[in-house]
């Protein structure tokens, strides 16, 4: 095999088509296939800095450890980053090159995107036995057909054969699958060569007819039907997929080493970005994480988290209106743990000159660390490496605001005072000693008896999540029908499914 392909498709966003990618990417990697994912086209504030210090969203790079390839900006060619209900930030190729407006980038700018994307991919299917790439959203979105880059658009142009995966959970997936395939044009469904149910909880049996019934009215077999996993907590980019006064991931409850528990606070600030660094905390036993959006919710934190975000001032105008930096200001006063992160850090530094993100210029701080924050043009992309309470620390930057640390005492490449700690590192709580040791000066600052394990890897959690994934596809899909698909594309003759595309 050298060069096989398939793009998973989704009815709808959340679907599953990042997890089922991941999955199948896990699964070939263990037939001994050197496998590689691929997102043409993604939207995301989730994201991770490649070791050649390329942008690119966090589901790819998960994917590409599902491979067990390392991750390069070709896996992920457009990344767009909101920054507004009707603007995003086009980073290509790892880097940004302007922020655009839904109607500029659909009206014109995406399609002349199209030749690198399908240039990227072409690079790894050459050396790459076969790429699986993971679509956006749902293809049958006819409004946005012309210009689509990343569902039927590649699919057609590589001659990619497609799945399509439905959410069940959600309800409608029969309705799902028929009206997905019967709003593509006959050359697009051509390519559609079967479906996937995801998310399923009961007897399969029940579902078998419905899915002999959807068989006969479109000619396409369902190729698997995944059972409900609890616990997967897998990178992924379409938002937060709990609610805010949620569990931050539905991970295996352990008891706490110690007497007590940790419980940790993350404000739900707008335009979050990253909010997986705090998965490595909610992966300790005992340590209990959620998102708040209230003051009254920190009272009982023994660990506040002020995270990333793509809008800093945006992020400040709402701990201020939320009645939140009021509260943060009582901890810091009381020597109780504020942890901020990226554009956390700089909300709660003194100071900020932003021309670049907001163009709003001087904005006054929170004022809990001796830090002055000016915007520059150009964005900081870097994979830093480093010691932090006596413990090597690995991170990665993607920010546009440049630190200037007038005190304190430093932390990474930012500051601590008091309980107040501060940096501009993403994923530094991955790294287990430092985070064992970042949780002990927690519970001895808020006084509680509260033990960090000494054995959480949280490397090897993410391996046997991803060793789950590649098991769901391999134990509940039809690997030899995907295994055709991959290397010999769709079958002929597949029947077309009225009324098509408008």
């Amino acid at each position: 095999m050298r060069g096989g392909g398939l793009l998973v498709a989704g009815t709808t966003s959340d679907a599953g088509k990042s997890v089922v990618t991941a999955g199948i990417c896990r699964w070939l990697v263990r037939q001994g296939v050197k496998v590689a994912p691929f997102k043409g086209q993604n939207m995301s504030l989730n994201s991770f800095v490649t070791r050649e210090g390329a942008e690119i969203g966090r589901a790819q790079a998960m994917q590409a450890q599902a491979a067990r390839v390392e991750p390069t900006a070709l896996m992920n060619p457009v990344l767009l980053k909101p920054g507004g209900d009707r603007s995003s930030q086009v980073v290509l190729m790892g880097k940004p090159v302007g922020e655009m407006s839904a109607r500029g980038y659909h009206g014109g700018r995406q399609q002349t995107l199209f030749e690198p994307v399908l240039a990227c991919l072409e690079e790894l299917r050459a050396t790459h036995d076969a790429v699986i790439c993971e679509g956006a959203g749902s293809p049958a979105e006819i409004n946005l057909r012309r210009t689509d880059i990343v569902n039927m658009g590649i699919a057609r142009a590589a001659r990619l054969p497609v799945v399509v995966v439905g959410d069940i959970d959600r309800g409608g997936v029969f309705a799902q699958f028929f009206g997905t395939t019967a709003l593509l044009a006959p050359e697009d469904q051509e390519l559609v060569a079967g479906y996937l149910v995801n998310k399923f909880r009961g007897d399969v049996t029940l579902l078998e007819p419905g899915l002999d019934m959807l068989h006969g009215l479109t000619g396409r077999r369902t190729l698997g039907v995944l059972p409900y996993a609890h616990g997967l907590g897998i990178d992924e980019e379409d938002g937060l997929r709990v609610s805010l006064r949620g569990a931050v991931r539905e991970s295996v409850v352990a008891p706490p080493l110690g007497a007590d528990v940790l419980r940790v606070a993350v404000c739900a600030v707008p335009l979050m970005s990253n909010f997986t660094d705090v998965d490595a905390l909610a992966a300790e036993p005992g340590v209990i994480v959620r998102f708040v959006d209230r003051p009254e919710e920190l009272a009982d934190a023994d660990l506040v988290v002020v995270p990333g975000t793509r809008g800093t001032v945006k992020a400040l105008a709402w701990l201020r209106e939320r009645g939140l930096a009021d509260a943060l200001a009582r901890r810091a006063a009381e020597g109780r743990p504020v942890l901020g992160i990226c554009g956390g850090f700089q909300a709660l530094g003194e100071h900020i000159e932003d021309e670049v993100e907001s163009k709003a210029g001087a904005v006054d701080g929170l004022g809990l660390l001796p830090v002055r924050v000016r915007f520059a043009r150009e964005k900081t992309l870097a994979r830093p490496v480093g010691e932090a309470l006596g413990e090597r620390v690995e991170g990665y930057e993607i920010h546009h605001g440049v630190a200037d640390v007038r005190g304190g005492e430093p932390f990474l490449d930012g500051c601590r005072v008091g309980a107040v700690w501060g940096t501009h590192w993403h994923g530094s709580l991955e790294s287990d000693g430092f985070r064992r040791a970042f949780l002990r000066e927690v519970a001895e600052a808020a006084g509680r008896a509260f033990v960090p394990a000494p054995d959480t890897s949280f490397g090897a959690l993410r391996e046997e999540q991803l060793d789950r994934l590649g098991d769901l596809i391999e134990e509940h899909a039809d690997t030899d029908a995907l295994l055709r698909l991959i290397e010999e594309g769709a079958p002929q003759g597949l029947p077309f499914v009225p009324p098509g595309a408008p």
